[in-house]
């Protein structure tokens, strides 16, 4: 008996898994890259091509619609043909419609682009970060996903570089070139990262699993004294195949239902704010520059707020620290809509970003350990998909609200509105979310099945 996810949790950090987990948020950094430019190119576009409030929103919602086709597709892909086959197609999927992006003639052409942009994007997420939580040890499993999720942040660090530093002088093209760079990254990341060990032992493909965890297993310094059957290295295990209605079976109900309502609300109060706060900085009186100079200041937060989750995933759990966390999310966004000098939008915004993604990076960790191996994929994917649905929803909100009740309380509504979904998040998973710290993967789906 190889007994593959036992001998994982033993390991510490290894070569191989720091190396997977620098790649992988490579691939990671990429996506926020790109998300990051488009709030910089809504910006600038909407001057050039004289862009109405309405054509804006569908420009920040059509990537999301994407990415929730992308996402659900790609985890029943993943749990099928692999974690990583998905996440380098979809690399190659996102990188070229992006650069595709940068060439488009008219409107029509610049959403279809974006659609396909967001359905690699969209697609490489759930992948990608179930390959790192099948790698990592039970007790840096939580720490290594945030940390993994914390390339989001060099991302739109570097797309807020560009937006302050290229677009103004090259224009808004030059940002969707630059995000085609993960097409040709994708090529390198399929001979440098391996399949994922739980992965390959859930296919039948033991004698695979057991080489690449011995491997780490020396890296380690670690002695197996498993003994391997050469018969069932070979032997085809029987694989139990998961639907869309398995997800709202007994067994997974409230993992569903409370995974859905989290993805839900953190893409709505998310991307309510983050594509839009250049625009709403102009429409409060700002220089488009002085914007996306404001934009890389509050950007520069993301990287405490990711580090600090990290570090209290591990200490007092990921129930504590997700209502944490989008509790300060809700009580930032309050105070950033009510922002009334440049000191109080630089210090609300940069507290906005620092729990909305300290919050961001707890998802991710959360959402891979509560599903089993055979249905870790499908189910992170269909929950990544019905949270962009909000993704999409809140870019058309902003521009109805500023219709409503102009610029000037239009802004503040839009945030109160965000510090509603916020709390409402907090709530939901103080009162019915589980508590995975210090559980292996395998732990907490016996649990379900008792449950069940």
């Amino acid at each position: 008996m190889f007994n593959i996810a036992s001998r994982i949790d033993k390991l510490p950090s290894t070569p191989m898994l720091r190396k997977i987990l620098v790649l992988t948020g490579i691939g990671w950094m990429f996506d926020a890259m790109d998300q990051g430019m488009v709030a910089g190119v809504m910006a600038a576009i909407g001057t050039e091509w004289a862009l109405s409030p309405a054509q804006l929103g569908l420009l920040g919602s059509i990537g999301m619609l994407g990415m929730a086709l992308g996402a659900a597709l790609s985890g029943m892909a993943a749990d099928r043909w692999g974690r990583r086959t998905v996440i380098m197609w979809t690399l190659i999927i996102y990188g070229v419609a992006s650069a595709l992006s940068g060439l488009s003639v008219n409107f029509t052409m610049l959403l279809v682009l974006r659609f396909f942009t967001g359905f690699g994007l969209g697609g490489e997420l759930p992948a990608a970060v179930t390959l790192v939580s099948e790698y990592s040890p039970t007790r840096i499993r939580g720490r290594n996903v945030i940390i993994l999720e914390s390339f989001w942040a060099w991302g739109w660090i570097l797309a807020a570089l560009v937006a302050y530093l290229l677009i103004p002088v090259y224009g808004w093209r030059i940002a969707f070139f630059i995000g085609g760079i993960p097409a040709l990254f994708a090529a390198y990341l399929r001979k440098a990262v391996p399949e994922s060990p739980r992965f390959l032992e859930s296919v039948g493909k033991t004698k695979e699993a057991d080489e690449l965890v011995t491997v780490m297993e020396k890296q380690a310094g670690i002695t197996n004294d498993v003994i391997n059957d050469s018969n069932a290295a070979e032997q085809k295990l029987d694989k139990v195949r998961i639907t869309f209605l398995d997800l709202w079976s007994k067994k997974y109900l409230r993992t569903t239902v409370v995974l859905w309502a989290i993805w839900f609300g953190i893409n709505f109060g998310y991307y309510g704010f983050v594509l839009w706060t250049p625009t709403l900085l102009v429409a409060k009186g700002f220089a488009l520059a002085k914007s996306f100079e404001f934009t890389l200041i509050m950007c520069l937060a993301q990287l405490p707020g990711y580090f600090s989750a990290a570090y209290l995933v591990e200490r007092v759990g990921r129930k504590k620290v997700l209502t944490l966390y989008f509790a300060g999310t809700a009580v930032a966004a309050w105070l950033f809509g009510h922002a009334g000098s440049v000191n109080e939008v630089l210090a609300f915004g940069s507290m906005l970003y620092f729990f909305s993604l300290g919050a961001w990076g707890c998802v991710y960790a959360y959402t891979p350990e509560v599903y089993p191996t055979v249905v870790r994929a499908s189910g992170s994917g269909w929950a990544a998909a019905f949270g962009r649905l909000g993704a999409f929803t809140a870019p058309f909100i902003v521009p109805v609200i500023y219709k409503l009740y102009g610029t000037e309380l239009g802004y503040t509504y839009i945030f109160i509105l965000l510090t509603g979904v916020f709390a409402i998040v907090a709530l939901i998973v103080a009162v019915f979310g589980r508590e995975t710290m210090g559980r292996s993967l395998e732990e907490i789906s016996a649990s379900q099945e008792q449950a069940a």
